[in-house]
């Protein structure tokens, strides 16, 4: 009897097959993780420089996470919120302790959060500010990624992203990023409730707005009685250095959204986090999810944060994402146009050559044992695990310069 041994393209001609056809991804088969490190079905190991879009900042498979996993699921899985459950408690008293707010409300998913987050800046600018019934507002910015539900891609400026998807959601106002003068023109608008904004722009390809814009949208929306809201799902838990990027300008936003590296990247978690005078404009019926604040979503979110914590893992991103940043912009080629970023959250703008565009730059990383993906063709998001040594950081860059090098 013969047994059938599956190949790589085997594994991807059934996704194609079976699957829709909404990603594009790196011709590559994962299998297993550890550390900062995944394998393919061939057994090859590769530098994971990705981070499932920094879900994986603990590093993969974490051991104190997934323990944590284990020993909740043989317990108790799933309540919903019909009930009280011994764990809920335990993960808000503990996640508005961890962050410095008053109530959390748990959700699954960063798309989620956002949309609780709009919710709950509409409602508080009826009931608190006084908006007219129906005429809130909400500023965005240009190139911002927040999710991609009907609502959120209503206020993208990314055509992959909303075109055919209309008729859209309106009541967003869009400014350029990092644009205070049109900011402060847009909050004149008196039936204006929030500014939602991400302390640096992951998906756009890591644009990190001038130092003290932060500070000073904060301070304006406040001079207005506006909700300055940070979408911290990807820029949050240790990814820049800090534990929220807005730490860098010390600015505590109004509503914080948090997701991804909250639970390691071993399940799906994410929260909205505020203070009692924004939060409990919601009420009972008014918004919720059957997983959110799950029992298994509550441990492992805790083991999750404690890593961040106990691993000093912001202190790692801080220090390591200078050598990089500096040590690839020492890098003689052609194709590096700028790089740029904060810890361990870095871009590089790559200046195609002939044909050889991001995507080559890539699969070539690939093939020489480290993965990462291209955003918007001609930028490379590096971020791997917030575990990396130095050591293993300087093997890594050694990749990328050995393959930009087969480019010259």
């Amino acid at each position: 009897m013969t047994t059938f041994k599956m190949t790589p393209m085997d594994y991807i001609e059934r996704e194609e097959k079976y699957g829709a056809h909404n990603y594009h991804p790196l011709p590559v088969v994962l299998n297993r993780g550890e550390g900062i490190f995944v394998w393919d079905v061939e057994g090859k190991r590769y530098y994971d420089f990705l981070s499932a879009y920094s879900a994986v900042n603990q590093g993969h498979c974490h051991p104190r996470i997934i323990n944590a996993l284990n020993e909740q699921a043989q317990k108790l899985t799933l309540t919903s919120r019909a009930f009280f459950n011994s764990t809920l408690g335990e993960f808000e008293e503990y996640m508005t302790n961890y962050f410095g707010y008053d109530k959390v409300l748990p959700m699954n998913t960063g798309a989620e959060a956002d949309e609780t987050a709009l919710k709950l800046c509409r409602k508080w600018g009826y009931e608190k500010k006084g908006i007219p019934e129906n005429e809130a507002k909400i500023i965005v910015c240009e190139g911002n990624f927040h999710g991609r539900t009907i609502t959120i891609i209503s206020m993208s400026t990314d055509p992959d992203a909303y075109k055919g998807f209309g008729p859209y959601t309106p009541g967003f106002v869009t400014i350029p990023y990092n644009d205070l003068d049109a900011l402060a023109k847009e909050l004149e608008d008196p039936n204006v409730a929030g500014f939602l904004v991400e302390p640096i722009q992951g998906e756009a390809g890591v644009y990190v707005p001038e130092d003290g814009f932060l500070t000073k949208a904060y301070e304006m929306c406040h001079e207005k009685n506006v909700l300055f809201i940070a979408d911290e799902v990807q820029t949050g838990i240790a990814r820049t250095g800090k534990l929220l990027a807005c730490d860098h300008e010390n600015v505590k936003p109004d509503v914080l959204i948090l997701g991804k590296a909250i639970s390691g990247g071993v399940f799906p978690v994410s929260a909205v986090l505020a203070d009692d005078d924004i939060m409990l404009v919601i009420r009972p019926g008014e918004h919720g999810s059957t997983y959110g604040g799950n029992p298994l979503a509550a441990k492992v979110a805790i083991a999750a944060l404690d890593v961040i914590r106990d691993e000093k893992l912001a202190e790692n991103s801080e220090r390591l994402g200078e050598i990089f940043r500096s040590e690839i912009e020492k890098i003689d080629s052609n194709m590096v146009e700028l790089v740029r970023g904060k810890g361990l959250l870095n871009a590089v703008v790559i200046k195609p050559k002939g044909d050889k565009t991001a995507w080559d730059v890539c699969v070539a990383m690939k093939d020489n044992g480290l993965i990462a993906k291209p955003t918007h063709n001609h930028i490379i998001r590096f971020a791997p695990p917030l575990v990396i040594t130095e050591e293993e950081l300087m093997e890594a860059i050694a990749i990328i310069k050995k393959t930009l090098a087969q480019f010259e």
